[in-house]
């Protein structure tokens, strides 16, 4: 089946997405932590970790030209990297507890983790909607949010370690 498409559909540019945001996020952690690993093995996964990464997004990123209307857009502090960084955390969390409530069979436990589920739920909103307030996460302009997307990883890609 031949497919003439001038881009990419937007349902895996919005999975791209997450996959480049995500591990932009974990790469620049994960340069920026590094040095502080003392045990020679947690080491040197971590460089394997730097290496795969880099690696990923390096392929990732030869996509962007065809996803749907990408530009540059600068930001030169960090701050959109720790919002972005703790968002990944309560969405991780959010995903966590779901899987976990569909898991559990005892009904207090699963009493405790539903209370928990709507606490990471209002926590990832909270984060969301600062990031959102400040431009950070785009959401409903796919043009930046590409765009961020690329820069942020690129960034990492080009960091020292």
């Amino acid at each position: 089946m031949k497919m003439n498409r001038r881009h990419l559909a937007w349902h895996e540019t919005l999975d791209m997405h997450e996959l480049v945001a995500f591990q932009a996020n974990g790469l620049f952690m994960l340069k920026k932590t590094i040095r502080q690993i003392r045990d020679p093995k947690l080491r040197e996964l971590y460089a394997f970790s730097i290496r795969s990464l880099e690696e990923n997004l390096k392929e990732l990123l030869r996509f962007y030209p065809s996803t749907p209307k990408v530009k540059e857009y600068n930001r030169p502090d960090e701050t959109a990297f720790y919002a972005g960084n703790l968002l990944g955390m309560a969405k991780t969390a959010v995903r966590s507890y779901a899987i976990a409530i569909t898991e559990t069979a005892t009904p207090s436990l699963r009493e405790v983790l539903t209370k928990q589920l709507v606490k990471a739920i209002k926590w990832h909103g909270m984060i969301y909607y600062y990031m959102y307030e400040r431009s950070y996460y785009p959401s409903y302009d796919l043009t930046r949010l590409l765009a961020n997307d690329y820069r942020n990883a690129t960034n990492a890609i080009q960091m020292p370690y």
